[in-house]
C-alpha cells in the first residue's frame, strides 16, 4: 500500500522537532521503493550534516529556508523552491536559517 504525504505538514512536523533536539536536526525516511528513497530533514540555523559520501545519484530540494550544499567542487547556497543534484564527491549540508529539505536518492 502506497502513503501519501503532505510535504509541507511534514515539514512543519520535523522543524518543530528539530528545535527541540540537542543536535537541532530531525528526519524521517518517507519514502522507500527499491532503490529509491526520500527522506525530509529539518535543520536548525547553524546546524548541520558533516561531511559524507555520496550515493550513486540523489538530489537535494528545499523545502522551507536556506541551506549550503558544500562540496570539494564548491560551495552552493540554496533557498525555497531550489533542487539541486547533489554532487558525486564527499559534501555536506549547512543550514543558514531553520531550513527543511527533501533529499531524493537512488541507492546500489
Amino acid at each position: 500500500m502506497t502513503t501519501t504525504h503532505h510535504l509541507a505538514a511534514l515539514a512543519d512536523d520535523h522543524l518543530a522537532a528539530a528545535r527541540s533536539a540537542p543536535h537541532g536536526r530531525s528526519a524521517e525516511l518517507i519514502l522507500h521503493e527499491d532503490q529509491l528513497r526520500q527522506s525530509v530533514i529539518a535543520l536548525v540555523e547553524g546546524s548541520a550534516l558533516e561531511e559524507h559520501n555520496a550515493p550513486p545519484a540523489a538530489a537535494l530540494q528545499v523545502l522551507t529556508g536556506r541551506v549550503r550544499l558544500t562540496a570539494v567542487s564548491g560551495d552552493v547556497e540554496l533557498g525555497p523552491g531550489d533542487l539541486r543534484p547533489i554532487p558525486q564527491e564527499r559534501h555536506g549540508l549547512l543550514a543558514l536559517t531553520d531550513a527543511v529539505v527533501l533529499l531524493t536518492a537512488v541507492t546500489a
